[in-house]
């Protein structure tokens, strides 16, 4: 079986190729009993293919609009234009300009008819917006009336009624239902009123049932999934409003609202420039062109749907939802599906091996009972003679035939991982963990290897200056008496010079919040080295600063620094220069001193200086540097000089070791994840954090980038496994070391990462969890799961739900295929021998309902618990259904077939049953038997390994319930039903009988898991794992 599931049912975890996608569809064949069900959650690849072309399409008519139309307008020196009218509405409500017009000189980058209104000023005052004040939140109403909401035109909701009729297209139903429908019509015609249609009546009856409690299963589901849906397409951006700073959903977004961009963001509406810097506009998801676009007053057209690559700027609002490209683009496209996941395909491959097996057992049973039923006939009455009750028999055999069809084909398989893991996104929402891909929940529990950002994941992110370096004068800044001394030491020129490069050579700034008060907004490393400024500007007065910056070069993880350019009031320009400490000090060759004034940087001095930055990194410090270059003329085009620049001063920041990470990395290691940092920080910081977090061991390497990279293939084989931590690294770095540890060791990686040049690696990794804080939407959409709270406790969470996911679709295929053997067998021996089925299509349905949808929701979502992060993951390639599994399979199931063969063959005389129905109540013993044994190996399948299988249960209420559900309706079904499933009420002797031969099955679990078996490659234990700690709670 494995054999075959590795050849037709395997498929990678992340970016599956269509063939193999193909490939599991083609071998599912057509042994399917409801397709609409069954693939609900697999992607229609033939619509993916129509999508991508209308995609295709549509950007293309994009690009000519914006590329060619506009050319061709420039050309010809105009084009006709359309009246556009102001309508009694937009006048009332003080706007001067129609909503189709505002749109259209955005959508078709139309600059004659933006100069006509008076430019983006004139576009302001027409739409009651401010550059500085932006709008006023109590017109939002009346804006999304007369400009529209952000929001493009989807496909509603599903009903629960439409789950409905998706359930009833099982084709197995439906035939029962047909055969329910004659059996009615014949009982009628034999029997008469009201006898006659009680058998087709308890089948249609108890299909209703099973289609019911189905359907508000899976429409339970689609809200979960809707909702998930929603909070992965809410983002949030920062607007101004009534003047103050504010971070509002995109769906709150109003034409003028004042929206700031920054790298890494996605446009959320069309809208036109007001200033910035060096904005980068990544237009291919919208047009096509892969070409980057630069953005300015020149060209000043924004447009929804694309992304910033580089630089920041802030932009008013034109068009919003439906009147943007985007929102049409969007709104044109159906949602092809999001790609299966490796267990709903193994699974299905399970379910079609079973089916297979179920419908040979179906088609023998159903000619055994022929046969008997045609043998008894000819010898009693002759084949000559037949009567409206041999049409009856027939048809309950063909019924019972389907039915067993109905309980061997596990439709309920690939769909139970569904359900988990609906399951377990909901539960890791709550916990600060978005999954956008459903794979990614599954497969976080076989990660071997998590490679890990120190900053803000292992750290707070919570930034303050510690320690300065300035002329020659180490001083910690935390005592109370630092700016004091610091003033002594240097000059009011060396001051000065000191503050101007805070405030200038800055993305920091200050905003007045709702309530008044002064917030500084910005990454946490400029915000510290900010406030850190204030403080200095509070304690001296400085000297006037008037200054007009002239050009800023935006931070980026590739250049590890920022700079930018001024104009001073003499004439004169500055070049202020930001970033790692090592690759500022290399571009300087003069210092300043005590006074000011700059001094050459010699040997000695530069000693000194990075034996100073290497101290503060030893005290797990970041470092950063700050120098300056005048010039007298500079070339608008070209980059910050590389070299001749004075060093002014070396911020040593501390950013603590966020609580629990220590804990988190030690579980790390117990479960056999290795944990491994990569940060562009110093080497000694990244060092002095490792070791604090428990990721740096004795035996492990740290490194740096620059090294990495250079290193051969037969190196890095040799390297890779020992290092543990990768310092001054490039995005591109990680993104090798992830492509190795997966080509090389075949491990399962996992990889954060918040900036733009992470989505490479966030791509490349198994799972790529992008920070929810930190991360540009660049890398939350290249990533697979968004970790809300930037915690790295967090993401072994998903590690820790990824394990209870696979264990837990374990113990429902534990529990379905020893179901699925017992019923099987004892209908198929019984009709060969007795020549009559003991468990009827009513009664099989309901033990269909047991073993697939409730037994799903017992087991599927049992939350996880400490003991799974006590094992090694899962590999790649290891089987699925373990020997642990078959032995515990195998056992349960001949036991089951012991007791209901005794109970079949010899129960009326070990128990003494007599009388005319003896029959019907051993019958019924047998069914209840059967059920109470599916009841108590459902608790038997809470563990596979160990023997005590109540751990837990108490505080699982979903367990509970749905064992109590079953008990309950078993008693109403025996008691008070049996009229319509060919049950009759049970003495409490007989009750005790039923409920003891099942808990029995308690007692034979418990024997079954002190049998050895071998468990492949790794271990004898649960799931190939293998035991790594001993004690009372391995019992």
């Amino acid at each position: 079986m494995e054999r075959y599931l590795q050849e037709n049912f395997e498929l990678p975890s992340k970016n599956p190729s269509e063939e193999a996608q193909r490939r599991w569809r083609s071998a599912v064949g057509t042994l399917v009993k409801n397709r609409r069900r069954r693939f609900r959650h697999v992607p229609d690849l033939d619509q993916r293919h129509q999508d991508h072309a209308k995609r295709r399409s549509v950007q293309e008519k994009i690009r000519v609009a914006l590329y060619v139309q506009q050319a061709a307008i420039t050309f010809i020196g105009g084009a006709k234009k359309n009246e556009y009218q102001l309508t009694e509405d937009i006048i009332k409500a003080g706007f001067s300009i129609n909503p189709e017009e505002l749109a259209s000189i955005t959508s078709k980058h139309d600059l004659k008819a933006l100069k006509m209104h008076g430019g983006v000023d004139g576009i302001s005052k027409k739409i009651r917006s401010t550059f500085d004040r932006g709008i006023s939140c109590s017109d939002l109403d009346t804006r999304q009336n007369i400009y529209g909401v952000n929001r493009y035109a989807e496909k509603p909701s599903r009903s629960f009624w439409s789950f409905v009729w998706d359930a009833l297209q099982d084709m197995t139903l439906i035939i029962l239902m047909v055969c329910a429908l004659l059996s009615v019509v014949v009982g009628l015609a034999s029997e008469g009123w009201p006898k006659g249609m009680y058998d087709g009546l308890g089948i249609i009856l108890s299909i209703l049932l099973v289609v019911m409690v189905t359907a508000a299963s899976d429409y339970k589901q689609s809200l979960q999934f809707k909702e998930l849906d929603n909070e992965k397409k809410n983002i949030f951006i920062h607007v101004t409003r009534d003047g103050s700073r504010q971070k509002v959903s995109i769906y709150d977004l109003v034409v003028g609202d004042i929206v700031h961009l920054s790298i890494g963001d996605q446009v959320p509406a069309d809208g036109i420039f007001i200033h910035g810097y060096s904005l980068l506009i990544d237009e291919s998801s919208l047009s096509g062109e892969s070409e980057p676009v630069y953005t300015s007053q020149d060209k000043p057209f924004i447009l929804a749907g694309t992304k910033v690559q580089d630089g920041s700027a802030k932009m008013i609002v034109t068009s919003v939802g439906m009147r943007t490209e985007w929102g049409r683009l969007m709104s044109t496209l159906s949602e092809g599906g999001e790609d299966e996941t490796p267990l709903q395909v193994k699974l299905n491959g399970v379910a079609t091996i079973i089916g297979k097996i179920g419908l040979v057992f179906a088609t023998l049973t159903f000619v055994v009972l022929m046969a008997r039923f045609l043998v008894d006939k000819g010898l009693t009455v002759g084949l000559s003679k037949w009567y409206s009750t041999d049409a009856l028999t027939i048809v309950n055999y063909f019924a019972t035939a389907v039915t067993i069809i109905v309980v061997a084909v596990p439709e309920g398989l690939p769909l139970a991982v569904t359900l988990s893991l609906a399951f377990a996104m909901k539960k890791l929402m709550n916990d600060k963990a978005l999954v956008r891909h459903l794979a990614a929940c599954e497969t976080m529990g076989s990660a071997g290897t998590i490679c890990t950002d120190k900053t803000g994941t292992l750290t707070t992110n919570h930034m303050v200056v510690d320690k300065i370096w300035i002329a020659e004068i180490s001083k910690s800044v935390t005592s109370n008496n630092s700016l004091e001394d610091l003033n002594s030491a240097i000059s009011s020129s060396a001051w000065s010079l000191l503050l101007q490069g805070i405030f200038e050579n800055t993305s920091a700034e200050v905003v007045e919040g709702k309530d008044g008060k002064q917030t500084v907004l910005g990454t946490p490393t400029e915000i510290a080295i900010f406030e850190y400024g204030l403080k200095l500007q509070g304690y001296r007065d400085a000297e006037d600063r008037t200054c007009t910056k002239v050009k800023v070069e935006p931070f980026n993880s590739v250049k590890k620094k920022m700079a930018v350019l001024i104009s001073l009031p003499g004439g004169t320009n500055r070049w202020f220069c930001k970033g790692a400490s090592e690759i500022v000090v290399e571009m300087c060759d003069m210092v300043i001193d005590e006074d000011g004034n700059a001094i050459p940087l010699s040997d000695a001095r530069k000693k000194n200086i990075i034996d100073t930055i290497n101290s503060f990194a030893s005290d797990a410090l970041r470092t950063l540097c700050l120098a300056f270059k005048d010039v007298d003329d500079f070339d608008e085009d070209a980059d910050s000089p590389p070299s001749g620049f004075t060093l002014i001063v070396i911020f040593g920041i501390k950013d603590p070791v966020r609580p629990g990470v220590k804990e988190a990395v030690q579980s790390c290691i117990s479960a056999g994840i290795i944990v491994r940092m990569v940060t562009g920080d110093n080497i000694n910081t990244a060092k002095a954090i490792a070791k604090e977090c428990g990721i740096l061991t004795d035996d492990g390497i740290a490194i740096e980038g620059p090294d990495f990279r250079t290193k051969s293939p037969e190196e890095m084989m040799d390297l890779i496994p020992k290092i543990q931590v990768m310092a001054r690294s490039l995005p591109l770095d990680k993104h090798l070391l992830v492509t190795n540890l997966r080509g090389m060791f075949q491990e399962v990686v996992a990889v954060t990462g918040d900036g733009t040049n992470d989505a490479p690696a966030l791509h490349e990794a198994d799972i790529g969890l992008a920070m929810g804080i930190a991360g540009t939407e660049v890398a939350k959409e290249s990533a697979d799961v968004i970790v809300l709270d930037d915690n790295f406790t967090t993401i072994i969470n998903v590690a820790r739900w990824g394990r209870a996911v696979y264990i837990n679709i374990q113990k429902f295929v534990q529990f379905q295929l020893t179901v699925n053997i017992v019923a099987l067998v004892i209908n198929f021996v019984s009709a060969c021998i007795t020549g009559s089925a003991p468990l009827t299509a009513v009664q099989l349905l309901w033990v269909n309902m047991i073993m697939d949808t409730l037994g799903a929701l017992a087991l599927a979502t049992e939350p996880p618990n400490d003991e799974m992060m006590k094992r090694p993951p899962v590999g790649r390639g290891e089987s699925f259904i373990t020997n642990v599994m078959w032995r515990n399979i195998i056992g349960q199931s001949i036991y089951q077939l012991i007791v209901l063969g005794v109970l079949m063959f010899g129960g009326e005389t070990f128990l003494n049953i007599k009388g005319a129905d003896s029959k019907t109540v051993i019958n019924t013993l047998i069914f209840n038997s059967f059920v109470f044994c599916q009841v108590f190996n459902e608790v038997n399948s809470r563990e596979m390994e160990k023997i005590n299988v109540f751990r837990g249960l108490l505080s699982n209420w979903v367990f509970i319930g749905v064992i109590s559900a079953t008990v309950v309706f078993q008693v109403v079904i025996i008691e008070f039903l049996g009229t319509f499933a060919s049950t009759v009420p049970l003495s409490w002797e007989h009750w005790l009988v039923s409920v003891g031969l099942g808990s029995i099955s308690l007692i034979i679990g418990a024997i079954l898991k002190c049998i050895p078996v071998k468990s492949g490659e790794i271990s004898a234990s649960p799931n190939g794992y293998r035991q790594l700690a001993n004690g009372p709670d391995d019992i």
